[in-house]
């Protein structure tokens, strides 16, 4: 499950000037590996200017459609998307981590649901293949997008979302957010926050013709939507979030008040991964159980090391650590012993993490 796997890049599209869809070339073999579901994301590894780069990017394509997509937008400062958007080309070769993520709901083709989405910029991109899969797997359910951008030229997946519009046009309901581009209507003007979810509410969309949300985007967007869906009588369970690591500050570790000697205590760990039992001891409340195990040689997987991709997602078997940040896990994940290695830190004796049981 740990395990990269160098997969073809069999094509690149530019959707805008900042974006571009990568289709990975899946051999029969490794088929089954790669098998996802709408809403989950990739862990790719590059090495960029001799230094070992991973990022996490959410899949774009259905299901049904056979192909392995995902989208990487240029971000300010980002090394890995800016070598992606500058260089990458048919041909290359990545390192891939098998599909993870738990942003999507169970389908039914007797379901008759309505579901509601709001995404803001590459945000579209696990909100694009829950859409298309959903659409095609229940043929009653219906769909309901609000995709924020600052204007229509960096609208990504453009065309595809005009034709899945043709497609469903019954089915599908679309409507765009601008920020720098004045529409039509002055409610679909401005940025999607707290106070716009609200304004549709009152005038666009009554909360009680949708089953399920779904929202895509930055922290501010939301935090901000799912407190408006959840005033307006939609239960919180009901909500599926998906942030991406680059809209979240840096958290930087604060240790805890301890006295000396409780600052020496030492804590036995255990990993379990693949099969493999692996034991060390770190100091407490100086790193992450990630760092010390990768500081260990153990290749242990991660990504963001922000508590946001869920890539480095573990099950707590045995002892307590205390998380520092968590936007991945939700509280029926934590409730059942899930934690994220990246931000856990030990506060017991021993302490037993197991990768396999992660899914």
């Amino acid at each position: 499950m740990s395990k990269f796997y160098p997969l073809s890049v069999s094509n690149v599209r530019h959707e805008t000037r900042d974006a571009i869809a990568v289709t990975f070339a899946v051999p029969p073999e490794l088929r089954e590996s790669f098998r996802f579901q709408q809403g989950q994301h990739l862990t790719l590894r590059a090495h960029i200017n001799a230094e070992d780069i991973r990022r996490s990017y959410s899949i774009c394509s259905s299901v049904q459609e056979g192909a392995l997509r995902v989208a990487i937008k240029r971000t300010p400062g980002g090394a890995f998307s800016t070598w992606a958007n500058d260089t990458l080309k048919a041909g290359a070769t990545l390192d891939v981590m098998p599909p993870m993520g738990h942003f999507n709901v169970p389908l039914a083709a007797d379901n008759r649901k309505h579901y509601l989405a709001f995404a803001a910029g590459s945000g579209i991109t696990p909100i694009l293949s829950i859409i298309k899969t959903t659409l095609q797997s229940e043929p009653h359910s219906r769909f309901t997008l609000f995709y924020g951008n600052r204007a229509s030229s960096s609208v990504i997946f453009k065309e595809e979302l005009s034709d899945l519009k043709d497609n469903y046009l019954e089915r599908l309901n679309l409507a765009y957010v601008m920020s720098r581009e004045q529409q039509d209507i002055e409610l679909f003007n401005g940025r999607i926050t707290q106070e716009k979810c609200e304004q549709f509410l009152r005038h666009w969309i009554r909360i009680e013709d949708f089953d399920h949300a779904f929202i895509c985007g930055p922290e501010d967007m939301m935090l901000g939507v799912s407190a408006a869906l959840q005033a307006a009588g939609m239960p919180k369970q009901n909500i599926k979030i998906e942030l991406f690591a680059a809209s979240i500050p840096k958290h930087q570790h604060q240790p805890r008040a301890r006295s000396d000697a409780q600052a020496q205590l030492a804590t036995q760990v255990t990993v379990i991964m693949d099969g493999n039992h692996t034991t060390f001891t770190m100091e407490r409340d100086k790193e992450s159980i990630l760092d010390a195990g990768l500081r260990q040689g153990i290749d242990m997987r991660y990504s963001c090391k922000g508590g946001v991709c869920s890539t480095c997602r573990c099950k707590l078997v045995d002892g307590k650590v205390d998380m520092d940040v968590n936007y991945a896990l939700e509280d029926y994940e934590i409730a059942r012993g899930f934690v994220l290695s990246c931000q856990s830190f030990p506060v017991t004796d021993s302490v037993v993490v197991d990768f396999d049981q992660a899914e």
